[in-house]
Parts: structure tokens; C-alpha cells; sequence
């Protein structure tokens, strides 16, 4: 049965009459004074992720070791055996959404570095193919106003874009740039950090990591515009370090380095009115600490900008930048040799993501090594794709928040948990998100004037037929066994001659099912 959209699931408070703890709008007149004097040695509360990798994980985050090998000059290794399906299949679901019908098969024998040049290296403005997203009652979204409208805005790009990883790249930096608009309290200020992060997705991360440090997003999210010279604010110092570049328990930071960082970054400010909420937000000298600072056992009047540099220029910063890319799309850690070559590509490319992304799309651990948990939100893209499904409802937004992962709303500063994607509870939520996607499909069984599916179907035929309704996924021959001996063997019951063709196609409905829910499915 196909699930009615939830209650209340369009619903969201205003944005200027958001509420807090006690009754009160989030931001008012009073906001910017009230924080500006507090938190001089404000804790971060926000749990931290697991330090560990478990197997079988995504493998986002990695741990950098703390004491890494030297960056080389050596490149790193190419996979150089003829592509599979299987290794195509890798690629379109790591660094993208899946394929749609045919797509997968389409790259195979291909040399791999076409492949991966043509995702790593788009032309111009992505190409959305397909009708623009809607509503359940055919409205477009309204993704800055409407509550679920912008996890199904960006859905909808993941699932229409010829861009896959530029798409894939904005996912990974929403994850280790992690902010929730549960504390920001705007959609608009959270679609323009997406932007941000899109625009600048394979360029340079000392860029990117100066553009994300003064995004309005991050300045509320960490605290920024309450950070000035006489109460210092150390939530953003402590998290670019630990999260954005350097890594905790590596000896690369102290907390007198956190403190003066946090003086370095003094100055942000922004205005609080009714109507527009917090705007205008900018560096304000006069709020700024122009003393002198010692971060790193480097001493200067520095400011923001120079806490950017400080820490990409860190010796452990390039460890830290290709380990935790690396764990996005390989799960076990890279051995010594590449760690060192990835590094010396990164430093030699002048923090050149898209150098490190193609390095790690063509290495043989890539393809050869151990299968990742999809998460959530890329098993529905790739659903939608590859059944040739459009957005055209907002339920995406609460179902895949069941699964664990609702955009925009990533659960604290670490991002999410991608060693936990699969439980009880999930794994039915998973289940929910396909039963959605063949919701516009389903094959009634009792339609009226009586069913008119095929009756003499055989069990072979029937999971053809499912196969090709998914586009013919790739699956395990355990799985394919499986799900040909219940497709033999369902039926086996005396059936009255009414029944035969609508039990087919039941029989349809649950195979596509169980091959959209099976294990094959939920990793690559």
C-alpha cells in the first residue's frame, strides 16, 4: 500500500517567528547584543562523530594518521584493466546518483579516463533534462519559504542534472561544511551556502574554505557575528581546525591555538530587523582584535583570511584534506604510498580538488576494493533515475529524513554518520522511499473491468521484467537465485483461472520491490 503523505508535512514556522526554547522568535531586536557579549569560552555542544571506521561503512570520515608519510612527487596509481560493468556501476553511484536506463552499459570498455574527465571536468551551466519539480498538487516548489521544499529543490537537481558529480561534490561539502537550518532559520541563507558550495565544488578548497568562513550560514550556524574582541567566540576557530582541516587527537592544534584563533576571527557582525530577519551581514574593523596573535607558533596581527591560510598551510592539512575526501569514496584508508603521492599532487596543484578527486576515481582501491552503504538521499536520486522519475511530490523530504538524511538538516557540526545508514528502523524507511517511487507505476492487480496483465507469465519472464523496470541493476547471483526462486515459486498454489492474472501481477509489484530493497541495492 502506498503511504498518504504525512500530516502536517508543509508546515513550517516563518522564518522571522521561528521559535526557541522558551516561547521567544529566535532572532530579535535584541539578538546581536545579547550574543555579542557571551560565550567567551563557549563549548561546542554538538556530539561528535566516531573516530573509528567500522567495516562495511561509507568511510566518510577517515582518520588521518598522525604522523603521515612525506607528500611525494610520485603519481598515484591508475586502474588500467578494461572496465567492467561492475566498475561503471562503482563510479555512477559513488560519484553520482546512479544511471538511467542503459547508462551504466553504455560506459563499459570505455577508457576509464574519459570516463571520469567527462564528470570531473563539465562544460559550462549543468543541463536539467525533464520537467521542472512540483508539489503533490502540481505547484512548483517554494524551496526558501515552504518546510521540505528544499531537500526536494535539491533532490531534484541530483536527479536531472548532467552534472552527477558536481551534484555528488555539493552533497559531500554540505556534509563537512555541516550546517542545519534547524539553528540558521532560514532557507534562503541555507540554498545560498548550496550555491556557494556548487560553484566552487572541484576548484580550490583555500578558496572555498575563505568563501565558506565568511557564508552567512556558517556566521550564524558557529557563531561568527557573536564573536568579537572582547569576548572572543571559539566555535568556528575550534571547528576549522578540528572538522574542516586539520583533525583532532593529531597534535596539530592546541587549545591555546583554538583561543587565539578564535582572536583572529573577531570582526563579523550583521543587522536584525522584523521584516528581514538577520542581513547585511559584514566584517566590522571596530569589532575586530588587533593584537597580536600566536597560532601554530606563528606570530602576527592576524585576521580571518590569515586563520584560512594558517591552517591550509599547515604540514598537516594536506593529510588531513585527501584522507577524509578519500573516505568519501573509498572506505578503508589509502596505503602509505598513496597517501604521500595524493598529498604532493594537492600541495603541487594548489589545493586543486578536482586533481584529488580524479586521482581517487581512477585508483584500483576504488574498484577493486570493499562495497559502501549508499546513503539515503543518493539511493532515492538514483531510484528516481532510474525508473525515469521526476520530483513531483514533497513527501521526498520526510521520507528520506525516516531514512536518516534530510538536507539541509544534517543532525550536528560533524555532519552525518554515514557508519550508521542501516538499521531497523532505517532499512523500513528505505522500503517506504521505493514503495514511493513505484507509487505512478504500480501494476493494479484489480483494476476496473479486470485485470488485463499478462496471464500465462512464467517466473523468468516475470523477473525480466523487473529487471528491466529498475534498468536492469547489477545484482549478486545469491540475489538473482533468491529472487528467481520466488518469482518460480509463489504461484505454485492452485489458482482459479479469475486469479491468474492479477496474482502476476502482484507477483510484478513484490519483485520490483524486492529488488529495489535488496542488499545489492544499498551499497556500491
Amino acid at each position: 500500500m502506498v503511504l498518504s503523505r504525512k500530516p502536517g508535512s508543509r508546515k513550517k514556522p516563518s522564518k522571522h517567528h521561528t521559535q526557541g526554547a522558551h516561547g521567544k522568535p529566535k532572532h530579535h531586536s535584541k539578538h546581536l547584543k545579547k550574543h555579542h557579549g557571551k560565550h567567551k569560552h563557549h563549548k561546542r555542544k554538538h556530539k561528535k562523530r566516531p573516530s573509528t571506521l567500522h567495516k562495511g561503512a561509507p568511510g566518510a570520515p577517515l582518520t588521518p594518521v598522525a604522523a603521515p608519510p612525506p607528500p611525494s612527487n610520485s603519481p598515484p596509481p591508475v586502474y588500467s584493466v578494461p572496465t567492467t560493468l561492475a566498475h561503471m556501476n562503482r563510479l555512477m553511484w559513488r560519484a553520482g546518483f546512479g544511471g538511467r536506463s542503459g547508462e551504466v552499459q553504455a560506459q563499459v570498455g570505455r577508457p576509464l579516463q574519459d570516463v571520469v574527465f567527462e564528470m570531473t571536468r563539465p562544460s559550462g551551466a549543468a543541463v536539467l533534462s525533464g520537467p521542472a519539480p512540483t508539489d503533490d498538487e502540481g505547484h512548483a516548489l517554494a524551496p526558501a519559504d515552504q518546510w521540505g521544499d528544499d531537500h526536494c529543490w535539491w533532490l531534484d537537481r541530483m536527479v536531472r542534472s548532467n552534472q552527477q558529480l558536481v551534484e555528488r561534490m555539493t552533497l559531500m561539502w554540505h556534509d563537512w561544511f555541516a550546517n542545519s537550518d534547524d539553528k540558521v532559520g532560514d532557507q534562503q541563507m541555507m540554498l545560498d551556502q548550496n550555491e556557494l558550495f556548487r560553484a566552487m565544488a572541484l576548484g580550490s578548497f583555500q578558496d572555498l574554505f575563505m568563501a565558506v568562513t565568511q557564508n552567512p550560514a556558517m556566521l550564524v550556524f558557529l557563531d561568527g557575528i557573536y564573536n568579537d574582541k572582547d569576548n572572543p567566540n571559539e566555535n568556528y576557530a575550534r571547528e576549522m581546525m578540528e572538522l574542516f582541516s586539520l583533525g583532532a587527537d593529531r597534535g596539530a592544534y592546541t587549545e591555546d591555538d583554538v583561543r587565539e584563533m578564535a582572536r583572529a576571527l573577531t570582526g563579523w557582525t550583521a543587522d536584525w530587523s522584523n521584516e528581514l530577519g538577520l542581513h547585511n551581514f559584514r566584517f566590522d574593523p571596530q569589532r575586530h582584535d588587533n593584537g597580536t596573535k600566536t597560532v601554530f607558533g606563528q606570530t602576527g596581527n592576524w585576521g580571518w583570511e590569515d586563520a584560512v591560510r594558517l591552517c591550509v598551510n599547515h604540514p598537516l592539512h594536506a593529510s588531513f584534506f585527501v584522507t577524509k575526501l578519500w573516505g568519501y569514496f573509498i572506505p578503508s584508508p589509502p596505503d602509505a604510498a598513496t597517501l604521500g603521492s595524493l598529498q604532493g599532487l594537492y600541495l603541487r596543484s594548489g589545493f586543486n580538488i578536482q586533481a584529488v578527486v580524479e586521482a581517487v576515481l581512477q585508483h584500483p582501491d576504488f574498484y577493486e576494493g570493499a562495497e559502501m552503504v549508499t546513503p539515503p538521499v543518493v539511493y532515492n536520486a538514483g531510484l528516481l533515475r532510474a525508473v525515469g522519475r521526476y520530483v513531483d511530490t514533497n513527501a521526498w523530504a520526510w521520507l528520506s529524513g525516516g531514512a536518516g538524511q534530510q538536507l539541509f538538516h544534517p543532525p550536528n557540526v560533524s555532519g552525518w554518520d554515514y557508519t550508521r545508514w542501516l538499521d531497523t528502523s532505517t532499512a523500513k524507511a528505505r522500503w517506504e522511499l521505493a514503495n514511493y517511487v513505484t507509487q505512478n507505476s504500480y501494476v493494479n492487480p484489480w483494476p476496473e473491468g479486470g485485470s488485463n496483465y499478462p496471464a500465462t507469465e512464467e517466473g523468468p519472464q516475470a523477473m525480466e521484467n523487473a529487471m528491466a523496470y529498475w534498468g536492469n541493476p547489477l545484482l549478486s547471483s545469491e540475489s538473482e537465485a533468491r529472487l528467481q526462486q520466488f518469482a518460480a515459486t509463489c504461484l505454485n498454489g492452485q489458482t482459479a483461472k479469475w486469479e491468474q492474472s492479477p496474482y502476476r501481477a502482484i507477483r510484478q509489484n513484490a519483485l520490483r520491490m524486492l529488488i529495489a530493497t535488496s542488499p545489492d541495492m544499498q551499497v556500491s
